[in-house]
């Protein structure tokens, strides 16, 4: 089986299941300020629409959410995160909104690897719960897997 990803093949969506302590405000961050249209629901989980992608926020104790960072581009990259790759203009309109709303970055929003193969745009900020996430864009999707 080849497991490879092209750029010319559609890719399927991720299912991505993350923790949270308050499904309001999971709402409010992920439906109002990340735009991200509610799916299905229950008293204990919601369905997100994560351009294209399904992100499910999960009722859980996240006070135990632990910090682990790593150097990328002499910046300190939270890790675990998760994100999604939009083409440059979502990625623009998004951080100007994004910005707009006061959020407070990890990274703010700007050009990694500038003149290198795999140069992007880029941005990470957490969600209420302690989540990280990085936002990314390239000028040709081409580059994503550049050595």
């Amino acid at each position: 089986m080849n497991t490879e990803t092209t750029t010319e093949q559609p890719v399927p969506p991720f299912h991505l299941a993350f923790p949270v302590d308050n499904l309001t405000e999971a709402r409010a961050f992920y439906g109002d300020k990340m735009g991200c249209s509610e799916g299905r629901s229950s008293s204990d989980w919601v369905d997100f629409d994560f351009f294209g992608h399904q992100i499910v926020a999960h009722m859980a104790d996240c006070s135990n959410n632990r910090l682990h960072l790593s150097s990328v581009d002499n910046h300190a990259v939270p890790v675990p995160h998760f994100g999604v790759v939009l083409n440059m203009p979502q990625w623009e309109e998004l951080s100007k909104k994004l910005i707009d709303a006061k959020t407070k970055f990890v990274i703010e929003p700007y050009i990694r690897f500038k003149g290198q193969p795999g140069e992007q745009a880029t941005m990470f900020f957490y969600d209420p719960f302690g989540n990280a996430i990085e936002i990314k864009a390239f000028a040709d999707l081409k580059s994503l897997f550049a050595k």
